[in-house]
């Protein structure tokens, strides 16, 4: 069993999205409750998790906050809970954010590994994602961490929205690649519900681009990034190296024990999976109450486990065992027409998607399911 991984959900952004489905509140008003609160549920399993390897300050913008309470938070972490020696700590970042002093910073608490949220390079593209930094900015951020001595950043990249061409994205990724990124997350733009870009898709004010366009983008994606010696080991996920898989992300796919503090922060244990308010002034409520934040919880069955690490497996590189996939020999015909097809490649008893298969990853899982 690998080690666990721990998660904090840090709610809270200078602005917010018009496309992000994430819990954040655009005002730092509430820091000092949360901070308090956060406390007080960590304190609550400080005793129930074996030691962690993996650190994730998530959010909303963990870089939105004073460099006093960054420190504070992860002084309380390393006090109440134990670590391994090569633990990945990852913050995320926003490029308006990143001062020198907020770079030093993020070096100085122990960070080693900055998901850095460019988004685009492109001044009118940020405008219309909402992004409340420029072009410049994202460089001079890349610049900073770089010169701070950081190894291992990654980019995070959104493609297939109003007015962007095919070779515009392109033109991205190559603006990223020149600050030779340990890894890239490239997202297709999505309309989550309650967003203001869903209502506005609801309106008829927004539309998505086409199907064929959709899957142009994410083909070109692997092809342009794979030719660069990049892996594509999740379907939105590129790194250099298998040493720069994201170490946290990974524990979700395989059922690997992980606790989330935080609003809207979700934990997985054994077979019990649990998820706290989507709301600060409820965390904060509970517990000053003395009370655990947390909403709601289910147990899963060996079969719903199963077909679990089916569905997430089909999201990566590894796939799943071959044993697994040919449980039941009635699928072994429709499983070679899909390797056939492109869908899956079969080799060294697993079975994975292709990037082809990826682009259906939804799907692949229900050929597999009873």
């Amino acid at each position: 069993m690998q080690s666990p991984g721990l998660y904090v959900h840090i709610p809270f952004c200078r602005v917010k999205c018009p496309y992000c489905g994430f819990y954040s509140l655009a005002s730092p008003s509430l820091v000092p409750r949360w901070l308090r609160a956060f406390k007080k549920e960590s304190l609550c399993y400080k005793d129930r998790f074996e030691c962690f390897d993996s650190l994730y300050l998530g959010g909303g913008t963990p870089t939105v906050l004073e460099i006093r309470d960054l420190e504070t938070i992860m002084e309380h972490l390393f006090t109440h809970f134990r670590f391994d020696q090569d633990t990945e700590i990852t913050i995320e970042a926003n490029p308006a954010d990143m001062t020198r002093e907020k770079t030093d910073c993020i070096r100085a608490v122990g960070c080693n590994r900055v998901n850095l949220g460019v988004q685009s390079f492109n001044d009118r593209e940020l405008l219309f994602l909402g992004r409340n930094h420029t072009a410049k900015d994202a460089v001079r951020a890349l610049e900073q961490l770089r010169a701070s001595g950081c190894t291992n950043v990654g980019i995070d990249l959104i493609y297939g929205f109003k007015g962007q061409s095919l070779k515009g994205w392109v033109d991205t990724l190559k603006q990223a690649l020149a600050f030779q990124p340990e890894h890239l997350s490239c997202y297709q733009l999505t309309f989550e519900k309650k967003t203001p870009f869903w209502r506005m898709k609801e309106r008829g004010e927004l539309r998505p681009v086409k199907e064929e366009k959709e899957e142009a983008f994410f083909l070109t994606t692997p092809q342009f990034l794979e030719d660069k010696g990049y892996l594509h080991y999740e379907i939105s996920n590129f790194a250099r190296e298998p040493a720069y898989y994201s170490r946290h992300n990974r524990k979700y796919w395989d059922h690997t024990p992980y606790l989330g503090l935080g609003p809207s922060a979700h934990s997985f244990q054994g077979s019990t999976r649990w998820w706290n308010f989507r709301s600060v002034k409820r965390y904060c409520e509970a517990l000053e109450g003395r009370k655990a934040p947390v909403e709601e919880s289910e147990e899963l069955t060996k079969e719903q486990m199963r077909l679990e690490a089916i569905a997430l497996g089909l999201r990566t590189r590894e796939g799943i065992s071959c044993e697994e996939a040919y449980r039941n020999p009635a699928l072994q015909d429709t499983l070679a027409r899909l390797e056939d097809s492109g869908f899956l490649r079969v080799s060294n008893g697993r079975v994975a998607p292709t990037s082809k298969g990826f682009l259906v990853a939804d799907r692949l899982p229900l050929y597999f399911f009873p």
